[in-house]
């Protein structure tokens, strides 16, 4: 509920105080007791109306108070949780930024290499624009390079065992054709005497 600021106050009790004052002062000794009764007990009602009138501004006033405390309050405890949302998403963020992921230490190429180089797909204007996407396009690509990198090594080791298990072959081969033309030729030096 809104602060209401334009109640009524009950009128000021200054002038009925006064009227009893007068009633009591010596000017009014000479007047009838009657009158003077009568006069009284209107001020006193009236005296008493102001009272209850000012009685239930007191009250009034007390309720718009305790309103206003309240709607403060809630407002107050409301802000606090908003601070406390606020300083735990601060040191949320805060962990995330702290937080040593692998890609940092993983060495990419550098950005003019990953221009030149990578495939236009992984170069367009929204990539380029988005500093998250970049990056990610950017270990995709190392992650490729890295990888045909392997399979280039990979081949060459193979291919490097394959002309070693070749050379090995060839040797065997020639070994045994040496072998294979000794034992001919001691074949054919061996007389043969089973006639």
């Amino acid at each position: 509920m809104p602060l209401q600021t334009t109640h009524v106050l009950p009128p000021n009790p200054d002038a009925v105080v006064d009227g009893l004052r007068d009633l009591a002062s010596s000017s009014y000794l000479n007047h009838d007791a009657t009158t003077i009764h009568i006069r009284a007990g209107a001020l006193f009602a009236r005296l008493k109306a102001l009272n209850r009138a000012c009685n239930t501004a007191t009250r009034t006033h007390k309720q718009i108070a305790a309103d206003a405390r309240h709607d403060m309050d809630q407002t107050h405890l409301g802000l606090q949780n908003f601070l406390y949302e606020k300083r735990h998403l601060e040191r949320e963020i805060e962990k995330c930024r702290q937080f040593a992921s692998i890609y940092q230490d993983v060495p990419l190429y550098s950005l003019e290499e990953f221009l030149e180089r990578a495939p236009e797909s992984s170069r367009t204007p929204d990539i380029l624009d988005n500093e998250h996407a970049l990056m990610l396009s950017r270990l995709s690509f190392e992650l490729l390079e890295r990888q045909r990198y392997d399979l280039l090594k990979q081949s060459k080791t193979q291919a490097a065992t394959m002309d070693n298990v070749k050379a090995q072959i060839d040797l065997l081969v020639k070994t045994a054709t040496d072998v294979q033309k000794r034992v001919s030729d001691l074949a054919e030096s061996i007389p043969t005497t089973l006639s």
